[in-house]
């Protein structure tokens, strides 16, 4: 139990030192940022496929109804480090982040059901881009900067409930926070002053899951299985204060204000239409799983604020098409510590929904990944690696390429165990 005791203090401190997670795209200055996948290492390895999945060892995020197989307790936290290639038509350039991707606690209730809560990264926003007007002789005659940081989290409680033949059906409650830094500086030739106009934005909001999944055997060792989640339509408010002022013209673009040109707060609603995730695929089990997902929602709605006068880029429907599996060559093998690693692999095409210069900004990648067991235990550490691509270089836009390593660590035990006697 002290052991149990001292767990649950690293998670917690853990939380306490959770920050916003930095990005290296471009995209990210739409909207409140890049959506994370709110995935476990274990699914986004297989090509973001986990509506499926449930385990008596393992989390998975994507469904709630999962949580009710949970058998034992189990803790995982995960950070990642994602590098960007991005090319505009004409140059290319290097960059890359490192973050916190989420911590999450599994508790198992009377062998039918499961309490999950974490907290997860939810959006992020990492850019600094440069736009520079350069007449014939090579004088630079006008620079825009811009640059920004933040993005949200999402603590979230679950819950599932399994019935004795094979069906469950579970449900999440999340509350979204965070915060975003929009900066743009604009230099002029030949004038002495310059203008600088900083956008602070804080955004919170509750979201609501349902989910069921379905796995009744087909043969002795065949199990299909099927999943439905569901992200009930929820509204998050934004409420912000822009600031315009006029800054030394210097090549440092962390001028002295000289005078505040304008100054006001706003406020803004960004709606997140109903969002389904549709799964299904067949296995043995803890031996292999092979399956497929398909999720969709409607355009999301920004509203009031700073995005009722934004004409560039807007949102249309978002689809996600993944294939994906897991095998293990023999989980209960002693001579063999191979035989006992998890191997992971997929694919998935997105439209991610977002129209910049009415141009789609479309995605897709390859993933694998394996899950190492630490000794003889079920413990498990998970790495996982993507490879991708993002946008394209049509219409002044840029094209992004990809490579994604992600690892976690999913620690299980045995906790309520009545004490025997001998």
């Amino acid at each position: 139990m002290i052991k149990n005791i001292i767990v649950i203090a690293i998670l917690f401190i853990s939380t306490l030192s959770f920050s916003q997670a930095t990005n290296s795209s471009p995209y990210s200055l739409f909207g409140i940022g890049d959506q994370a996948h709110l995935k476990t290492v274990e699914e986004i390895a297989m090509g973001q496929m986990g509506g499926a999945l449930n385990s008596e060892y393992q989390l998975s995020f994507t469904n709630p109804a999962s949580f009710g197989s949970l058998s034992y307790t189990t803790y995982v936290f995960s950070g990642g480090n994602k590098t960007n290639f991005v090319d505009d038509g004409e140059n290319q350039q290097t960059s890359s982040a490192a973050a916190l991707s989420y911590i999450g606690l599994g508790i198992p209730i009377r062998g039918n059901q499961g309490l999950v809560m974490g907290l997860q990264l939810n959006t992020a926003v990492g850019y600094s881009l440069l736009d520079q007007t350069i007449d014939d002789d090579g004088t630079v005659l006008e620079i825009d900067r811009y640059y920004g940081n933040g993005g949200t989290n999402r603590v979230f409680l679950g819950y599932g409930y399994k019935f004795p033949f094979d069906l469950s059906f579970g449900a999440e409650l999340a509350y979204v926070f965070g915060g975003i830094d929009n900066n743009v500086l604009n230099r002029r030739d030949g004038v002495q002053l310059a203008t600088q106009q900083i956008t602070d934005s804080n955004i919170k909001g509750t979201s609501v899951k349902l989910g069921v999944h379905y796995a009744p055997r087909v043969t002795e060792k065949l199990r299909l299985k099927i999943g439905i989640a569901t992200d009930i339509e929820s509204t998050l408010k934004e409420r912000g204060e822009v600031q315009v002022y006029s800054i030394t013209n210097s090549d440092n673009s962390l001028g002295i204000p000289v005078d505040t040109l304008a100054s006001y707060n706003y406020t803004s609603t960004i709606t997140s239409p109903l969002k389904t995730a549709i799964s299904a695929g067949i296995g043995e089990d803890n031996k292999w799983f092979v399956g497929a997902e398909y999720t969709f929602h409607n355009p999301l709605e920004f509203s009031g604020g700073i995005y009722d006068d934004i004409d560039f880029y807007r949102y249309d429907e978002f689809s996600n098409i993944s294939v994906g599996g897991f095998f293990t060559p023999n989980r209960n093998s002693i001579s063999n510590y191979f035989n006992r690693v998890t191997y992971r692999a997929g694919l998935n095409y997105q439209k991610t929904g977002l129209v910049v210069n009415e141009t789609e900004i479309n995605e897709y990648g390859i993933s694998f990944g394996v899950s190492l067991p630490m000794g003889l235990k079920i413990s498990n550490v998970n790495l996982g690696f993507e490879l991708g691509k993002r946008g394209t270089t049509d219409n002044n836009l840029v094209e992004e390429q990809f490579f994604n390593f992600r690892m976690s660590l999913s620690l299980n035990d045995k906790w309520f165990r009545k004490q025997k006697i001998y």
